[in-house]
């Protein structure tokens, strides 16, 4: 018999389709494995912006993940958008149940559009209770300053966050270098479990495509792991998955505002 590699993703849904649930089932979808899904929150969206959010009952978020990971179970786990504390704490209870090793965490904070997806006590409480049960966390430039409360200026500073992000060596850390100015940029990948880095170089792609490119890499990320990659090589996976994906829906026209990635450029 064959066997699907899952990975289930924890996230928001994106009613523009770009970001969110939707993105990570396509990216899942994409890079091989089979995607299963608990919904935190229904986001009021498009390419324009974000309108509303409306959380998801927290008996009925538990349900999904308990539901899904005590039949099909899970290769990997992808967790987006958690807005509140107590949200955290209900994903952080049911990890602890299932005891799911390839955790790949996205610390979703503020939208393309710079609405705040996320209440100021959750961060604490992902940092205490979900970080420690992550193996991998996918900030961006002003997520990582948020949690590390260091500003970043330049790929100078990234070593130093990056080793503060993975809170004593318990988590790896994939630091996102797309704020940053100029044609060449550089994500840094540190392994937490060897101490080696990974340096990833791309092209900048001048788009307004860009919707929906954080939700798709860490997802990208935990379905390399579910495939058995070693934690580099599912960062390079990771990487060149999302830079085609960009490269390829980069001179699409969809919606008005930050439209999506071509997530199925490779099929």
């Amino acid at each position: 018999m064959k066997s699907y590699r899952r990975v289930l993703t924890i996230a928001g849904s994106d009613s523009g389709g770009g970001a969110g649930i939707q993105a990570d089932i396509k990216a899942i979808s994409a890079m091989g494995c089979f995607a299963a899904s608990a919904i935190t929150a229904v986001t009021v969206q498009n390419t324009v912006g974000v309108q509303a959010v409306h959380p998801m009952p927290l008996d009925i978020l538990e349900g999904q993940i308990d539901c899904v990971l005590s039949d099909i179970g899970a290769d990997a786990v992808k967790i987006g958008m958690l807005h509140s504390a107590e949200v955290v704490e209900v994903v952080a209870r049911m990890l602890e149940k299932y005891g799911i090793r390839n955790v790949v965490l996205d610390p979703v904070m503020v939208s393309t559009s710079g609405h705040r997806l996320i209440e100021e006590s959750a961060i604490e409480v992902i940092t205490k209770r979900l970080v420690p049960l992550a193996r991998v966390i996918t900030p961006n430039i002003p997520e990582a300053e948020i949690l590390s409360g260091r500003k970043i200026e330049n790929e100078e500073d990234f070593p130093e966050v990056a080793k503060m992000l993975s809170f004593g060596n318990k988590v790896s850390v994939l630091l996102k270098a797309g704020h940053l100015t100029g044609d060449d940029l550089v994500d840094y990948f540190y392994n937490a479990e060897n101490g080696e880095v990974t340096l990833l170089p791309s092209k900048r792609v001048y788009t307004k495509n860009t919707h929906g490119t954080g939700c798709t890499l860490s997802s990208a990320f935990a379905a390399a792991l579910a495939r058995g990659e070693e934690l580099s090589t599912a960062a390079t996976s990771a990487k060149k998955y999302i830079e085609q994906a960009i490269i390829s829906g980069a001179e699409y026209t969809i919606g008005h505002g930050h439209g999506p990635v071509n997530h199925f450029w490779n099929l």
